[in-house]
């Protein structure tokens, strides 16, 4: 057990010092950082991140977060650059340069180009009097008081709070370009996550024949049959003039003939529920599993609008499974 304590200080010492490293990050955020997301804003081209080792890899994730936030945005490796790669570069880009030290040798020798090409650069690094620092059009400041690594010599600190300041860009471009969910759903169009939110209900609804629905004068017993064949285990109940009024599900159905069979013989208005809900066939599909969870049920019937009360269809929580939205 000691060797375990031993253990489990130094991993929560390294997180202290990154959690520190961060904090300290956002007390010192001041109008550069402000001038550097109004330049990405005001960039008609991409944004080009760069930077060498664990810095590159930090730089790829931004470049990843930002292209999938709404600005694009790709990486490049400054080692491939200074072979040939520097040629993706084009006019109306910005570039990101990345270098704890400043003074990184493949970020240095590219330095000269992007100046002689007009590209605007935004200049991150831990010393703010390195090569580097001066040669961007706005410096923002990675430095950090120490390392995690007990030795000093890991990227370890440096690189949490690189990332910590890539991700502040990402957001705040977000929130400046007016991102939303369905702007997000675009560029992740693939996995759980993309039909969370780019399915709809009206994608995934039964509608026409395929929806239960019964006349609220309908004998319970003459109901049975639209519940069964329909094989949602429910049936809305509508009035003459075809507006939803209730509905009535198998386990309403287990309840009632607790209390007799002769129930079965009654007009399912008198045994319905007759409080349904509802949900927008324009809206996710997502949050029709919400309102089902909420309600702990399983169906829910489809309208056009809020004002409306003519069921267009109806969503089943198997419907949400099969399409992989659970």
């Amino acid at each position: 057990m000691d060797k375990y304590k031993e253990i489990l200080d130094a991993a929560r010492k390294v997180i202290q010092i990154e959690a520190d490293a961060v904090i300290a990050l956002g007390a010192r955020l001041d109008e550069r950082f402000a001038k550097a997301v109004e330049m990405i804003l005001a960039c008609p081209g991409r944004v080009v991140v760069t930077g060498m080792g664990k810095s590159g890899l930090i730089c790829q994730k931004m470049a990843a977060t930002m292209a999938s936030t709404g600005t694009p945005a790709i990486f490049l490796h400054p080692a491939e650059g200074v072979h040939g790669d520097l040629g993706i570069l084009m006019k109306g880009d910005l570039v990101i340069a990345v270098s704890n030290s400043g003074e990184t040798e493949e970020i240095t020798r590219i330095l000269p180009i992007i100046k002689r090409m007009g590209l605007p650069l935004i200049a991150m690094s831990g010393n703010p009097t390195s090569t580097l620092s001066r040669a961007g059009d706005v410096f923002l400041d990675i430095s950090i008081k120490e390392e995690a690594c007990p030795l000093q010599l890991a990227p370890t600190a440096s690189t949490t709070v690189t990332l910590a300041i890539g991700d502040a860009l990402a957001v705040a471009l977000l929130l400046q370009r007016g991102f939303k969910e369905e702007d997000f759903a675009l560029y992740h169009p693939g996995g759980a996550l993309g039909k969370r939110l780019l399915l709809r209900v009206e994608d995934l609804m039964h509608a026409g024949e395929t929806a239960p629905v019964v006349n609220m004068a309908t004998l319970l017993k003459h109901a049975l049959y639209t519940i069964s064949s329909k094989k949602l285990g429910i049936t809305g109940v509508i009035n003459d003039q075809g507006e939803l009024v209730g509905v009535f599900t198998d386990g309403d159905l287990r309840r009632q003939i607790e209390q007799g069979i002769e129930v079965l013989n009654r007009p399912i208005c008198e045994v319905m529920n007759d409080q349904p809900k509802r949900i927008l066939r324009t809206n996710l599909a997502a949050k029709a599993l919400q309102r089902m969870e909420e309600h702990k049920i399983t169906s829910l019937f489809v309208f056009e609008s809020d004002e409306e009360n003519h069921p267009i269809g109806i969503i089943h929580l198997h419907d949400l499974l099969k399409a992989g939205v659970i």
